[in-house]
């Protein structure tokens, strides 16, 4: 696999970690409060929102992964954007306004006034915590796979790189300061893949328009149980959108409840647009960069076909437009995650729940997912975020689900819930990337994609054990259902 190599990719990367810390730098000076730092005083915009949301939620995975995995699998793969795009869907139907009309800053301040347990509000932190650093591992070690393409330098600085830039943009400015660079980064990303792809597909058409070939290989590595793997990555997708902690936390900026279902149908055609590009990559992989199938780099297809097809001093600037959109998809969803993780850490770990201790926290929550990225070995980042994604199905949906929408949740049973079916969705991927049990076999099926099995054991152990424990609803209940439910304008007169 040769390298870009071309001056002007590392110039792209350097631009965009600057320009990261500069936009950054801007939310620090109009940043004053706490309000500010956690949901930027709730003052976010759909149109704003819709693209900040969209830039932290489209990761390496996105960015990198989906091609390669259409590039070595086919086709059958194109079920991760449909299901990164649809869980929106299911977002927008169940969750974003009541979310919103909830007051809260974080996932577990939801779960602690719903179910007034403080019990249940240091579970989900563990939960959120855990599913954000998951989350983060790919960022990082796709950092690591790009930089170590373009200046052939280790792989671990990368990671590093990523780590301080997330560092010093977060701790600057907090949710204000990710917004824009969010934003920013959204808009990178989209036409850093665009432009390159009118080329690519330009430059296929001059070569005849050869025919895309997908054998029966592409799908070697699922054809162990493929349909089963299937619904596994289904069920993942479309529902762990609504508890990743990263995209709840934005629903909180919107001023009331109906931007925040205007956000997420603006978010669904952001994300659509997005989605359209990356399978492009994959199947041009295919004919101009097939040595990448068995090679073990195929999520490099993206940051070597601009170079591979067109060459010359076209290619090396398309491929450092390439390489500037890659580290913002890593910079842009590892601040949103490291946000969403600094917060809880701030409230519910640290003993203070200032600015400075936020700032504090912003560091302990990306050195953990820094120590991962460098001593685990790395894992497709579309699979490896599918992972995130099946313990977020399987802990925070059936939570928000039953929190906003059934009267007799308890705490007994939230717990009961999150420890079952969340439990065993991080176990299961626990298992699988430590390698301990390898395919083929049903073992590894229902190890590797859980979310089948463990999305409906978090819903039956809430519902079951809540059923089981009437006299435990707590006596607020009603009053935090009229608050979901109805608008802020018949509930407090204004917006929370």
């Amino acid at each position: 696999m040769n390298a870009p190599g071309h001056p002007a990719s590392v110039v792209a990367v350097a631009l965009v970690v600057l320009a990261t810390v500069l936009v950054g730098g801007f939310g620090l000076r109009i940043s004053r409060t706490t309000s500010d730092f956690y949901v930027a005083s709730r003052t976010v915009r759909p149109r704003l929102n819709a693209a900040a949301i969209s830039g932290e939620y489209l990761s390496a995975a996105s960015f990198l992964g989906i091609a390669g995995l259409v590039l070595v699998h086919g086709p059958d793969m194109l079920w991760y954007p449909v299901g990164y795009t649809a869980g929106y869907l299911l977002l927008l139907i169940f969750v974003a306004a009541p979310l919103r009309r909830s007051g809260a800053y974080t996932l577990p301040d939801f779960a602690e006034g719903r179910l007034e347990s403080r019990q249940v509000r240091r579970l989900v932190s563990v939960f959120v915590v855990g599913a954000g650093w998951l989350y983060l591992v790919p960022q990082l070690q796709g950092a690591g796979l790009t930089l170590r393409i373009l200046t052939g330098a280790p792989g671990w600085l990368g990671d590093v790189l990523v780590a301080s830039v997330v560092v010093l943009a977060v701790a600057a400015g907090g949710m204000r300061s990710i917004t824009f660079v969010q934003v920013f980064q959204y808009w990178l990303k989209l036409t850093a893949l665009l432009v390159p792809a009118i080329f690519l597909v330009l430059a296929w058409q001059g070569d005849g328009q050869p025919r895309v070939s997908f054998d029966e290989q592409a799908s070697a590595f699922r054809a162990d149980h493929p349909l089963y793997a299937t619904y596994g990555l289904i069920v993942a997708t479309f529902l762990g959108t609504m508890g990743l902690p990263h995209v709840v936390v934005r629903f909180y900026t919107s001023p009331n409840g109906r931007d925040a279902r205007r956000t997420t149908v603006a978010v669904l055609a952001l994300v659509g647009l997005f989605y359209l590009l990356p399978p492009v990559y994959g199947a041009l992989g295919r004919l101009y960069a097939p040595e990448l199938i068995h090679g073990g780099d195929a999520d490099a297809a993206v940051l070597l076909l601009p170079a591979r097809v067109i060459g010359g001093l076209g290619g090396d600037l398309l491929g450092a437009l390439v390489a500037g959109g890659a580290f913002a998809a890593f910079l842009s969803t590892a601040s949103g995650l490291t946000m969403a993780v600094a917060g809880v850490i701030t409230q519910d770990v640290l003993p203070s729940r200032g600015v400075r201790h936020f700032r504090v926290a912003t560091v302990l929550a990306i050195a953990v997912p820094l120590a991962g990225s460098l001593l685990v070995s790395r894992v497709p980042v579309a699979d490896a975020v599918g992972m995130a994604f099946a313990v977020s199905a399987s802990s925070f949906c059936p939570l928000l689900v039953l929190g906003i929408w059934w009267r007799r949740l308890t705490p007994p049973g939230a717990i009961a819930g999150l420890l079952l079916g969340g439990g065993s969705a991080l176990l299961s991927v626990a298992i699988t990337v430590s390698g301990a049990v390898r395919p083929p076999g049903w073992p590894h099926a229902l190890l590797a994609w859980p979310a089948v099995w463990s999305v409906p054991v978090g819903f039956l152990a809430m519902i079951l054990v809540s059923l089981a424990t009437p006299g435990r609803i707590p006596p607020g209940t009603n009053a935090a259902m009229t608050r979901f439910h109805l608008p802020e304008a018949l509930t407090s007169g204004r917006g929370r």
